[in-house]
């Protein structure tokens, strides 16, 4: 399989927004195993050495061995590293930055030191999604999500005398689902905004050399609802296969490629428009500020008589946002440009003004009222979400899914 593009990669050079926030990134996955050694271990060995020396000896003691816990997370904290900066070192080779601040560099200025501590758990968090995309554990988890897709999707193309079709992907995170539908013959475009998704993704589908080639310990990091130790520190190898072989083994695979970059402003363009059969929206609808301007943009992108394939619960983003702040975060889109209407052409994509939650009914009304019908709905799919199974706290989604198709 040939390297997967980014479409918009080029726009980060010239930008320097664009290069703070994918610095942000890059030194967030660099500095992850100091960054997590010290809020992991470090701290509490001093709360640890701050007990009275009575219970601290209790403690440390067999069956509990408490120190030898911290260093055996230390350890696991260490191999997670390995994945960290083999993803740190992949960005930098893909956008030609390079890897010490003194080298000859006509495009970038130094990106050590530019990671926010909102960076730091969004590394984390990256690092664990591997869990659910890529390991072998994580299949229940893609299956309950994936597979309404998949099946409605093959129904298509069955109706469709097995015609090719192209289907875009939003949301596409670690890209999982993009290779899945690739796998089942179909051309499949991801998009994704965040550079964390968008250079772990990179790694594992373009610079990763064999299936399991990492040890990851997703649940190191919290010390809450553990069963017992060996829970705590389970581990699972990733990928659990080798995309580039296991595509190329396919006869009639599809074709692949990525987008880096606003949704709304990117696939609610002129040029997008008609352009896809099929928009699958997995985990991806309740990102959105504004519902209506994500379905405006699918319904733009899909050709009539196309399908907009969903799966996924309500847990809006925004929903917690001070009312009239979204849009004006520190570091957010609109600090770079003056205020403007959603309606108009120079909009902000997802950092426009506005929120609004709607219940799933609401939802569905409103996809018929923009112009699709609704042909199956389902609800009350389970579908936990990077959740350990054994975990004495589970959450888990009941999740909605509906299959329309554009009048």
């Amino acid at each position: 399989m040939s390297n997967v593009d980014w479409e918009g990669n080029e726009e980060t050079h010239g930008d320097p927004d664009e290069q703070r926030v994918l610095f942000g990134a890059l030194d967030s996955f660099y500095q992850y195993a100091k960054v997590a050694h010290f809020n992991t271990t470090h701290l509490r060995r001093q709360s640890f050495y701050a007990l009275p020396r009575a219970h601290l000896e209790l403690l440390a003691s067999p069956p509990f061995s408490y120190l030898d816990t911290l260093n055996a997370v230390d350890d696991a904290i260490d191999k997670n590293a390995e994945l960290s900066l083999a993803i740190w070192q992949a960005g930098l080779e893909s956008f030609g930055i390079p890897p010490h601040p003194n080298a000859p560099q006509p495009k970038y200025p130094d990106w050590q030191g530019k990671a926010t501590s909102l960076d730091m758990e969004k590394a984390r968090s990256t690092l664990r999604q591997f869990y659910r995309d890529w390991s072998e554990e994580g299949k229940t988890e893609r299956e309950a999500c994936y597979q309404p897709v998949l099946k409605a999707l093959e129904d298509e193309r069955l109706a469709r005398s097995g015609s090719k079709m192209r289907v875009l992907v939003p949301g596409a995170g670690l890209a999982r689902l993009v290779f899945d539908l690739c796998c089942a013959g179909f051309d499949t475009e991801g998009n994704e905004i965040s550079y964390h998704q968008l250079l772990a993704s990179s790694y594992i589908l373009n610079y990763c050399n064999d299936s399991h080639a990492h040890t990851l310990f997703p649940w190191v990091h919290s010390f809450s609802n553990h069963r017992n130790r060996s829970n705590h520190l389970k581990c699972v190898q990733i990928p659990d296969l080798h995309p580039g072989t296991t595509l190329g083994s396919i006869k009639n695979g599809g074709e692949m490629s990525m987008s880096a970059s606003d949704f709304l402003l990117l696939y609610g363009d002129e040029r997008h428009k008609d352009t896809f059969d099929v928009v699958a929206t997995v985990f991806f609808l309740d990102t959105a500020p504004n519902i209506i301007r994500y379905i405006e943009a699918i319904r733009n992108c899909l050709q009539p008589g196309g399908l907009f394939v969903n799966v996924g619960p309500l847990l809006w983003h925004f929903e917690n946002n001070a009312p009239g702040q979204h849009g004006h975060e520190k570091g957010s889109a609109s600090e770079k440009s003056p205020d403007r209407s959603p309606d108009k052409s120079d909009a902000r994509g997802i950092a426009d003004p506005g929120t609004v939650e709607l219940t799933d009914d609401e939802v569905v009304v409103l996809i018929e009222k923009l112009g699709f019908d609704i042909e199956k709905r389902d609800f009350g799919i389970t579908a936990p979400y990077i959740q350990d199974p054994e975990s004495m706290l589970q959450n888990t989604f009941k999740a909605s899914h509906w299959v329309a198709r554009k009048r």
